[in-house]
C-alpha cells in the first residue's frame, strides 16, 4: 500500500537543506519517491495521506545499548511504581536484589525500547548478551548495530550517563544523531519532530517527536 507522508518540513540528512512541504513515499518498507507533497501527490494520487506537524527527518541513533537495556532496569509503570518508582534501576547490588527472571529483564527492555521510538529512535548501537533483551530489541523494530567505536557516542567524551535516553546528549550538532539518509530506494525509516527545522530541533529536544516510522510501520504516534 502506498503511503504519503507530509511535514511541514523535510530534512533529508545531515548536510541537506530543509525542504518546506516535503513528502515522502512509501511502498511497503522502502522509500520510492522523495519531493515536494504536490508533485508526488499528483504522482500517486491514490496514495493514503499522512500529515504531519514539524520537521520530517531520519530516524536516531542511540549509543548504548547495553547500558540502557541490560545494565538497567525500567519498573513497570502500572504495577512497580509504589514499589520502585519510575526511574532506571542500575548498579550491580541493586540489580541483584531486584531477583531479576530473564523474563522480567525481557519485559523492562520492551518498556525502554517503547520509550525509545518515542524519541525518534530506529536503531541502538551495542552489544546484547541476554537472549530476551534480544528478543525485545528484535520486536520492537529497532536495529541493532554493533558498539560506537571508542565505546561512546560520536562527540561524547568522558564518562557517559550510565543509563542513556536522549540521542542528542553530548553531540556538538544534534544531525550527528541521524541514522542513515531518506532517500528513493532506501528504508522506510523516519521519525518526526515538533520542530521548525533543524535549528530549532535541538531546543525541541527528541522528546518532541510526533511520529517514527520504520520498515514502513507507524510505530510511534504522539497522542
Amino acid at each position: 500500500m502506498l503511503t504519503l507522508h507530509r511535514a511541514d518540513a523535510l530534512l533529508t540528512g545531515r548536510g541537506a537543506d530543509p525542504l518546506p512541504g516535503g513528502a515522502v513515499l512509501v511502498d511497503g518498507g522502502r522509500i520510492t519517491a522523495v519531493g515536494p507533497y504536490e508533485e508526488l501527490g499528483a504522482r500517486a494520487p491514490q496514495a493514503r495521506v499522512r500529515r504531519w506537524p514539524g520537521l520530517l527527518t531520519p530516524g536516531l541513533v542511540l549509543h548504548g545499548a547495553r547500558e540502557l537495556l541490560e545494565e538497567a532496569y525500567h519498573p513497570d509503570g502500572q504495577f512497580e511504581a509504589d514499589a520502585l518508582g519510575t526511574e532506571p534501576i542500575t548498579g550491580a547490588a541493586e540489580l541483584a536484589a531486584l531477583g531479576l527472571t530473564e523474563a522480567r529483564r525481557g519485559n523492562s527492555a520492551r518498556r525502554a525500547t517503547q520509550k525509545l521510538l518515542a524519541r525518534g529512535v530506529v536503531a541502538v548501537t551495542g552489544r546484547l548478551t541476554v537472549p530476551a533483551v534480544r528478543t525485545a530489541v528484535d520486536r520492537s523494530g529497532l536495529e541493532l548495530l554493533p558498539p560506537a567505536a571508542g565505546g561512546a557516542a560520536p562527540g561524547v567524551s568522558g564518562a557517559r550517563r550510565a543509563v542513556p535516553a536522549d540521542p542528542f546528549e553530548g553531540l556538538a550538532d544534534v544531525r550527528e544523531a541521524f541514522h542513515g539518509v531518506v532517500a528513493a530506494g532506501g528504508p522506510a525509516r523516519f521519525a518526526v519532530f515538533a520542530a521548525a527545522g533543524a535549528g530549532s530541533l535541538r531546543e525541541a529536544g527528541s522528546a518532541a517527536c510526533v511520529a517514527t516510522v520504520i520498515g514502513g510501520r507507524l510505530l510511534h504516534r504522539r497522542r
